[in-house]
């Protein structure tokens, strides 16, 4: 496989596993596709977030109130993503709120319903999120978005396994070098610090920092990581993103 066709499919794949966009299907993938895609998934996320952050100031310059620009910001985020990661917080909540051990955790987020502590962790986040983004600056969602993304390049890092076989998370785990991933996260930090300078900065660590000990409690809990847990990453570094930069 040449480079520009290992290129061509991880972006295909990283549109594709991120966005709802349909994009024709990579030609192979393989754990070079894989990590490639999952490096791209912050430039993928910052495409995202500049289409949320449209949305913030199209809702200003009516004159509307901050609330609605929010929630204006969240359902663009949500349509372009088909809220699959709002789904893999809650099914990550429901498994590891269930008491279960691993395999009946991930028996419960495997489930197609959601569950008392997935819908309370759902409004929880965006009630969160909502009141950020209604205080927080224009640029807010770009910094959050690759922040977010960026969360799920360190977690598909070498030596973080699969918990189970199967699906989009035995696809990609273990697929990134590790110092591809600090590359990475140091790059979601310095998105935050051109944007928004040392708060913008400040915040995307913040909520690296945030779904690392997430992960490491899935990792604990479950054995590794799953798609559900990816998207459970997703969104836990855009709240705590968001607050940051809501509580500058």
């Amino acid at each position: 496989m040449t480079v520009l066709s290992t290129a061509g499919d991880a972006l295909r794949l990283a549109v594709g596993t991120f966005t709802v966009l349909r994009v024709p299907a990579p030609r192979t993938v393989d754990a070079r596709v894989a990590a490639g895609a999952m490096l791209l998934g912050p430039v993928v996320g910052a495409g995202l977030g500049a289409v949320a952050s449209l949305a913030l100031a199209v809702v200003d310059e009516l004159d509307g109130p901050p609330m609605l620009g929010a929630a204006a910001a969240l359902a663009v985020l949500a349509g372009l993503t088909r809220a699959l990661h709002l789904d893999g917080l809650a099914d990550t909540a429901d498994g590891l709120g269930s008491g279960r051990p691993s395999a009946g955790a991930l028996d419960v987020m495997k489930r197609s319903d959601i569950g008392p502590f997935g819908v309370v962790t759902l409004v929880l986040v965006l009630l969160a999120d909502a009141a950020a983004l209604a205080s927080a600056p224009v640029a807010a969602p770009v910094v959050a978005a690759v922040a977010g993304r960026a969360a799920v390049t360190i977690a598909c890092r070498r030596g973080v396994p699969a918990a189970r076989p199967g699906g989009l998370g035995s696809a990609v785990a273990g697929s990134v070098p590790p110092l591809a991933a600090v590359a990475v996260a140091v790059a979601a930090v310095g998105v935050g610090g051109a944007l928004l300078g040392v708060q913008g900065a400040a915040a995307a660590a913040a909520g690296l920092i945030a779904a690392l000990a997430l992960l490491a409690r899935c990792r604990r809990r479950l054995g590794g990581v799953t798609g559900d847990v990816l998207g459970a990453l997703v969104e836990t570094a855009t709240v705590v993103t968001l607050a940051g930069l809501a509580l500058g």
